[in-house]
């Protein structure tokens, strides 16, 4: 029997269903910045005296397709090329086994006639060979060009791929001062790149497939080496950690077949394990820093206050999307109701202490208030009135019922200079102020005065701030932290006082300022303690832009309440596929840091259960180790539209037995049955025809809220006591009797001894007030 040699049997797998589309460059950055990226691409321009040249790979490496990009690569460069014979210049060459002169430098003097040519360029294929058409610019020079009295870029454009050597030619046309670019494409190696790159190489390697990052590398590096200015000088080059890719093909040993093996001068055969490998393409990343130049968005100052979102509109305008409670103001400032009968007369210091720039923001100001939150069926009137060492009534209280009108009398205000005589203003326009305004009983309307100043007064205020109240007058300041002390002197009460901290966040404060003209303290409410929890179906039966109604709501809601750990606690938990905690009772301290918690709440979509759901309120959010205090009263809002509720009725009885309050807010034309039986003996239902009525039932829900709030509580329940302990109520407080293995006033600490007797906990305090 022949003797069979020593074979190895190798097992070879190609794959090569890599996506082309694959991102090969990522810059490491927010998907906003990315917006602004490529915003600024089109943004930026270069007019310089400069020649540019193209070369670019036509070969069978690259392919037809990737050489179409690469045109389109160039053709968005030219772009932002201010091409003009006296200015930008460009010409392109086509290489693959010999270069190939498309069009010289000189042919064309328009952007349009050089984009055109581009366009027509044809795919010619071949072998790569980089080196020759390097080696043909360092014979040639560029052609159609001026002789290096300008400067020269040459942008390279091709995968890296190349038949010969690339590195001495590239360093003889950078000796001779030519820039040059490197712009990758397919997939491209990255090395070879790097050897055609100027210095400093990371900002010379680009992705052309990635068009708008890239083309913006290439203008942000031009602006940085001085070249030429591409953009405002509001724009900025930054660095951004990035990471670039190449495709490379490994080999893998997977493991071991079987195989036969023999030798010369043996008939015997054996069988062995021989290796068994793969190849593979796989991704190698390279880190790498990429600079990129961004500018100033229009939403950057985030105009869009109380919860708005805000939507760019190209580069410099916006609109902002605002809950109902702030619909169609300017920048989500709120309109005042029609309901909010009320005089307006705005103080404004204008003495040399406040200084003309600062009698212009006041100025500002106001108008920004008339213009966000006055309209023609307003029932509110303005007056602006003017002082230093006198006072001036500018604008008489309810002169000018058309808000243009009283915009363009605004206007016509001037400074005046002088002392700054504060108390004799305030004595002045609480006697003549108001003119005819002044009517009294019922029929007149609430009056207030606001006074704005930057200036300490240079004479007692307190006696004529005293004067002003007892004409009935409510008094109102905004000023900077360096009067705040005497601004709450002169209105009585530091939560009459709006200080900012710069012109912008002056601005912010007309929400503020509105919601003290027209919003009246609810007795019992606002100061009641309360732990109050916002459920949101976010379910795929409501939608997105549904649940986005109701985030708004939920969030005018929170408006009425005032947040912090000693009165009211705001929580909210939403559900569909899932059923997520978005924030806890305790999470938040403000009702600023509630709001923006609100607008950041997800949609979940999927099918919801609120029953699976309120189970989840009961185990995981209402309990005091969650953040819920014993003694204050608690309420639960369910919003739903009132798919899967069916399985609630248990749970939510649950709730209320353990001493929570839920009151059902159900949505939809038709009220199903499943809600009704949520509403419990005291009908805690409210019914919307539709998701976009939810404001109209604002004021309902407040007042349902209200009613809880005052319902006397049990201070065991929930129960403060943890590891089953029990709660018991003893003389106006409690105590929990713990069960084997547990002491502490909670029951939360283990036993030393686990034969230990039942340990007691201590009489506790209510946490909140009643």
């Amino acid at each position: 029997m022949p003797s069979v040699p020593w074979l190895e049997v190798l097992f070879i797998f190609l794959f090569s269903g890599v996506r082309p589309s694959h991102p090969l460059q990522e810059v490491h950055v927010s998907r906003e910045t990315i917006g602004k990226i490529s915003a600024a691409s089109k943004m930026m321009q270069c007019s310089a005296a400069v020649d540019v040249l193209f070369l670019i790979d036509g070969s069978h490496s690259v392919g037809k397709g990737s050489f179409e990009r690469s045109k389109h690569f160039a053709i968005m460069v030219c772009d932002a090329l201010d091409i003009n014979p006296e200015r930008v210049r460009v010409g392109a060459i086509q290489f693959s086994s010999a270069p190939h002169l498309e069009f010289p430098l000189d042919s064309f003097s328009s952007q349009q006639e050089v984009k055109a040519k581009i366009k027509r360029m044809v795919f010619k294929g071949g072998r790569t060979e980089t080196g020759l058409a390097l080696k043909y610019l360092l014979r040639r020079g560029f052609p159609g060009g001026r002789n290096a009295s300008v400067p020269q870029i040459l942008i390279v454009i091709t995968d890296g791929r190349s038949q010969g050597q690339v590195a001495v030619p590239a360093k003889q046309l950078k000796e001779r001062g030519v820039t040059i670019f490197a712009v990758g494409v397919r997939f491209p190696r990255w090395e070879e790149l790097y050897r055609l790159a100027s210095e400093p190489r990371e900002q010379h390697v680009l992705m052309a497939e990635q068009v708008e990052d890239a083309t913006n590398g290439f203008l942000s590096t031009l602006s940085k080496s001085a070249v030429c200015t591409v953009a405002s000088p509001d724009c900025k080059v930054q660095p951004h950690p990035c990471e670039r890719k190449t495709l490379e093909t490994v080999r893998e040993l997977v493991g071991s077949v079987l195989c036969w093996r023999g030798s010369r001068g043996s008939d015997a055969v054996l069988a062995a394990l021989c290796p068994f490998s793969s190849w593979k393409r796989v991704f190698i990343t390279h880190p790498a820093t990429c600079y990129r130049t961004t500018c100033p968005g229009p939403c950057d100052s985030q105009p869009c206050q109380n919860g708005g979102t805000c939507v760019p509109e190209g580069l410099d305008r916006y609109h902002c999307l605002c809950p109902p409670a702030f619909g169609a103001g300017a920048n989500c400032a709120p309109k005042l109701s029609v309901e909010c009968r009320i005089d307006v007369l705005f103080l404004l210091a204008s003495s040399a202490g406040t200084t003309p720039e600062g009698f212009l923001r006041a100025k500002a100001f106001v108008k920004r208030f008339v213009q966000a939150s006055l309209s023609e069926d307003s029932r509110a009137r303005v007056g602006v009135a003017r002082y230093s060492g006198e006072l001036a009534v500018a604008v008489p209280v309810g002169e000018y019922q058309d808000v243009p009108d009283l915009l363009r009398s605004l206007d016509g205000v001037p400074f005046s200079g002088g002392a700054t005589l504060t108390g004799s203003a305030l004595r002045r326009a609480a006697e003549l102020g108001f003119g005819s305004a002044a009517r009294t009983g019922q029929d007149r309307p609430r009056r207030v005065l606001v006074l704005l100043t930057e200036s300490p007064s240079q004479d007692e205020v307190a006696g004529p701030a005293r004067h002003a109240r007892a004409r009935e007058l409510l008094l109102l300041a905004v000023g900077t932290e360096a009067v705040r002390a005497e601004l709450e002197e002169v209105t009585g009460s530091p939560e009459r006082v709006l200080v900012y901290t710069g012109p912008q966040d002056l601005f912010r404060r007309v929400p503020e300022l509105r919601e003290k003209l027209c919003s009246r303290p609810q007795p019992g409410c606002r100061t009641q303690s309360l732990d109050l929890l916002f459920m949101l179906d976010a379910s795929a039966s409501v939608g997105p832009e549904n649940f986005a109604q109701m985030q708004s709501f939920v969030r005018s809601c929170t408006l009425q309440f005032e947040v912090n750990p000693d009165v009211t606690q705001v929580g909210l938990v939403v559900y569909g596929s899932q059923v997520q905690t978005a924030f806890g009772l305790d999470a938040h301290l403000t009702r600023a840091a509630v709001l923006r918690a609100m607008s950041q709440a997800p949609y979940l979509g999927g099918a919801g259960s609120a029953g699976t759901a309120l189970l989840h309120v009961y185990d995981k959010v209402m309990t005091i180790q969650r953040g819920a205090r014993p003694g204050v009263p608690k309420a639960v809002v369910v919003l739903t539209g009132g798919m899967g509720a069916e399985d609630a009725a248990v749970p939510v009885q649950k709730l209320r037995n353990n001493g929570i309050s839920v009151l059902v807010v159900g949505v939809g034309p038709v009220l199903r049955e499943a809600l009704r039986r949520l509403a419990g003996p005291r009908d805690a239902l409210i019914h919307v025809a539709t998701y976009a009525d939810l404001r109209y039932h604002q004021d309902a829900l407040i007042h349902w809220i209200c009613g809880e709030a005052k319902r006397p509580v049990s201070l065991c329940k929930p129960s403060p006591c943890l590891h089953e302990g029990t709660c018991v109520l003893q003389n106006g407080s409690y105590r929990c009797e713990c069960r084997d293995g547990w002491q502490g006033p909670h029951c939360g600490n283990r036993s030393l001894r686990g034969d230990a007797p039942k340990a007691r906990g201590s009489l506790r305090e209510p946490a909140g007030g009643q």
